[in-house]
């Protein structure tokens, strides 16, 4: 017998699940009864199946049946066929539900420090077999790689204008706060006024960047230069290194530095800085279902995020009498 002859289509998914059926039954009634059908349908269908293997794949016995030296070989393929085509209908299902598969994310500064390991981890307790690929960097380059394909989701701030491939979403507003280390001299100052922090190292963002030209805007309303000794970094680990082993100040998203310990925020007012946060993502595809469930929990946590920023801006309010 050639193989091709059980690839070209008269061997069926049905003529396993008899043949396999007819082994755990031992008879033909019962494999009849347990298959919902007449005893000729399985008499008929079992014969097909031999016919094109060439082969017997029982021997018919007084009192039932019993698979042959061809049969048993068979039938253990064909139960191993049967139980990947579950496996992939399983894999399916889970897929349609959010519940397996993989979705890539592309982050920046703002919105990697809570929102998304907050949403990621609220999606795996509930997803556990899904995969949560991360990837960062700069907003210009995940934008490029969302167009590509390579993205299913952008999160971090918003931008001014998009491709018109792109939509975004906005999930909570963070305003910009300026950093130091929790022992650092400032915090002992008469004042933490703008003009009195130029006198420190600072750790700017890098030129051709949205929050650069914000501060450069901050500076200059104040009439005040831009800080001589500074370092222009985007990395976030050497970032937060600096900031914690030095004198230098930074301005951040807020969330950032909120959750820090080693880290405290200055009531230094930068009321014209606020980042809106949210999700930026393919406008003519539809999201698959694990990037929808991901969705989801970012829209959950930019609200608990949103909540807590207005609860912190009360207390700061409380603290110095007014709010930055």
């Amino acid at each position: 017998m050639s193989t091709d002859r059980l690839l070209d289509g008269r061997l069926k998914i049905r003529h396993l699940v008899l043949v396999t059926t007819i082994a755990d039954e031992g008879t033909l009634v019962r494999a009849a009864e347990a298959l919902h059908i007449t005893q000729p349908v399985v008499t008929r269908g079992l014969r097909e199946v031999e016919e094109l293997l060439g082969v017997p794949l029982f021997e018919r016995l007084p009192r039932g049946v019993t698979p042959t030296e061809y049969g048993r070989p068979f039938i253990e393929r064909a139960r191993s066929v049967l139980a990947e085509l579950r496996i992939a209908g399983e894999e399916v299902r889970l897929l349609q539900s959010g519940q397996l598969g993989t979705v890539t994310v592309g982050t920046h500064l703002a919105g990697s420090n809570l929102l998304l390991p907050r949403a990621i981890a609220g999606l795996k307790a509930e997803h556990p077999r899904l995969t949560v690929v991360v990837r960062e960097g700069t907003p210009d380059t995940l934008q490029q790689l969302l167009l590509a394909g390579d993205l299913d989701l952008m999160v971090g701030r918003l931008s001014s204008s998009v491709p018109v491939r792109l939509e975004q979403e906005r999930l909570h507003l963070e305003p910009i706060r300026l950093v130091a280390r929790a022992g650092h001299p400032v915090h002992q100052g008469p004042t933490t006024a703008l003009a009195e922090l130029v006198r420190y190292p600072w750790i700017f963002p890098l030129a051709q960047t949205a929050l650069r030209a914000e501060l450069e805007a901050v500076f200059f309303h104040e009439g005040l230069p831009l800080p001589a000794d500074r370092v222009e970094c985007t990395s976030m680990l050497t970032l937060r290194n600096l900031l914690v082993s030095t004198d230098v100040i930074a301005a951040l998203p807020m969330f950032i530095a909120v959750d820090d310990r080693e880290l405290r925020i200055l009531p230094t007012p930068l009321s014209s800085i606020r980042r809106a946060v949210g999700v930026t993502r393919l406008a003519d595809r539809a999201p698959s279902a694990a990037s929808s469930a991901l969705l989801e929990h970012l829209r959950v946590e930019g609200a608990r995020l949103a909540e807590f920023e207005r609860e912190h801006a009360e207390r700061e309010a409380q603290q110095f009498g007014r709010y930055a």
